[in-house]
């Protein structure tokens, strides 16, 4: 511009105009970042290098993801069956299952191995559910929040943007967790109630209704909002983290396996922060849904403070793994499917470009 020509000598103005060519729309929360080819959908940043089976922010785009995180949360959450058990019974039943190892001993003795896996298929059919909506509708809402922000703003505010759109997602996530985690919760904690989920849908729903499957809906908030805000700012900053000071080379130049290994770790240390954050709800939610009638206020008489912070030992290891798993699951998915994968955000062009004015005045400010 002439403003720029009046400030900026020639060598200056060829710089300029190289970093601009090379930021190209670096954005990832603008959804023309990736744009069509033909019939192929490539992103506009690698030029062709990479081919996409869908248009990042498009519908096919959402639902995609959304089946990524059916895969990476129903799997999940099934695979960790036992140590989730033996978790509930200690958070409802503290005099009995006093610790980690004894309560797989005495449920063992009592039941044998095969009392582990009790509650496998509402845990996996319910966070299948909630999977769908977890990671379909943040991808959803943090397009849409950044578009309401517009660039500048969504990179500067990314961390709130993060928490807003992972909030939004789990509210609705939950609303379709709820019924199939209050039926996993008796069948796993109340002795003789029902031994699978086809005795104990219908027996949920013949003994208090349709409220008795949302009764711990808003425990269920409390524990799966703040957890899933931690899960996908902690590790969003985290990948960004790690790229700009342990990786020696960004993302794109990252093979897959690395790009992989980097999610499994920061994944990891997300789970660690959601599993601390989200583990008072979790007792009070398991409380709930073992006592019939029992209400919130009550519930958390009941448990006291102490009772609070039982079980969070092996939630920890079951939460941080989880995490971490869910994190790479998803992520391969997407590598599997050739969904677009933004890569971590970097400044906006008007961002770079006035820090370079800047510092190019004071070079010349200094050369005068």
């Amino acid at each position: 511009s002439q403003f720029y020509g009046v400030i900026l000598n020639e060598p200056s103005k060829i710089t300029i105009t190289r970093s601009v060519v090379e930021l190209g729309n670096k954005c990832p929360f603008s959804s023309p970042f990736y744009q069509s080819n033909g019939d192929k959908r490539v992103s506009s940043a690698t030029s062709g290098k990479e081919q996409y089976s869908c248009e990042y922010g498009s519908l096919k785009y959402y639902m995609y993801c959304g089946l990524s995180g059916v895969l990476s949360c129903g799997l999940t959450h099934t695979a960790v069956v036992p140590l989730d058990l033996v978790k509930c019974r200690l958070q409802v039943k503290p005099q009995k299952y006093k610790n980690l190892v004894t309560g797989f001993k005495v449920t063992i003795a009592e039941e044998g191995t095969r009392g582990l896996i009790k509650g496998w298929a509402p845990t996996l059919i319910g966070y299948s559910l909630q999977g769908l909506g977890k990671f379909g509708f943040y991808e959803l809402f943090k397009n849409l929040y950044a578009h309401m922000l517009g660039e500048e703003k969504a990179y500067l505010y990314r961390t709130v943007l993060y928490l807003a759109a992972s909030a939004s997602a789990e509210f609705f996530a939950d609303i379709a967790l709820a019924p199939w985690e209050a039926t996993k919760v008796r069948i796993q904690t109340q002795d003789n109630w029902a031994s699978d989920l086809r005795q104990g849908l219908p027996k949920l729903y013949s003994e208090e209704g349709l409220w008795g499957f949302y009764k711990g809906i808003v425990p269920l908030w409390l524990r799966q909002v703040p957890y899933t805000m931690m899960k996908f700012a902690c590790f969003e900053r985290t990948v960004e983290a790690i790229y700009k000071y342990v990786v020696p080379k960004p993302r794109d130049q990252c093979s897959k396996p690395e790009q992989l290994t980097v999610t499994f770790a920061a994944g990891y240390i997300a789970g660690i922060f959601c599993a601390i954050v989200s583990h008072p709800a979790d007792t009070i939610v398991s409380k709930l849904n073992n006592e019939k009638g029992l209400s919130l206020t009550e519930a958390v008489r009941r448990v006291g403070f102490a009772g609070l912070w039982k079980g969070l030992g092996p939630r920890i290891l079951m939460i941080g793994t989880l995490t971490a798993l869910q994190w790479f699951i998803y992520d391969t998915v997407k590598v599997v499917l050739r969904i677009p994968r933004p890569p971590p955000p970097a400044p906006p062009l008007s961002s770079r470009l006035a820090g370079d004015r800047l510092h190019l005045i004071r070079d010349q400010n200094v050369n005068a």
